[in-house]
């Protein structure tokens, strides 16, 4: 999604991802592509005054970035920017750091599970993209290098598919893809 394998995240573009204002943003974003503080200030019930500090604050950890092309006068657009978001290790992260990246994934998780439910309420209307779930739920064991391989080539597929908005297809959709992996915590480990 950006850089080769980038450095973690700091803590500043941590504490603006922590923000629910923000991840509306940045969801908004996405499924529209651009779009001007007005009409996101518009879609998400705010004052322009607040999309714009808030878009600000995102350009500022490169999380978007304006349209030049598309500005006329004092209007400005705006996108998403493809930037590789990642974390230090649990045991690296210092108290300020844990505090920020526990509200993000609990933000994303919510956003998640809230989208997920609304497909699956709303699935019938979505004619042949209501079968559009591939799910699969798998066990493999794993050396915590390993681990760390196996997530390098999911990101490494899901690269592959990304491509520049010209293009992709007349017939896709945009498709929200998750990975978890976890070790089961039932099985005792000797530290």
């Amino acid at each position: 999604m950006g850089e080769e394998n980038p450095g973690p995240t700091d803590l500043g573009t941590a504490k603006a991802l922590a923000n629910p204002v923000r991840q509306r943003i940045l969801c908004e974003l996405r499924v529209m592509g651009e779009a001007t503080s007005t009409s996101l200030a518009k879609r998400l019930g705010i004052t322009t005054g607040g999309t714009s500090y808030n878009l600000r604050v995102l350009a500022e950890h490169g999380l978007v970035e304006e349209v030049p092309e598309r500005a006329r006068g004092r209007e400005r657009w705006w996108r998403t920017a493809r930037k590789d978001v990642r974390f230090a290790r649990l045991r690296e992260q210092d108290p300020e750091m844990r505090a920020a990246t526990d509200e993000l994934t609990r933000l994303w998780v919510a956003e998640d599970l809230e989208t997920f439910a609304e497909f699956w309420a709303h699935r019938e209307r979505l004619g042949e993209w209501a079968d559009a779930v591939p799910f699969s739920r798998g066990t493999v064991r794993l050396a915590m290098e390993e681990l760390g391989a196996f997530f390098e080539d999911y990101l490494a597929l899901l690269n592959r598919y990304q491509r520049p908005d010209e293009d992709v297809p007349s017939d896709a959709r945009t498709v929200l893809t998750r990975f978890i992996a976890f070790p089961d915590p039932r099985e005792e480990v000797e530290d």
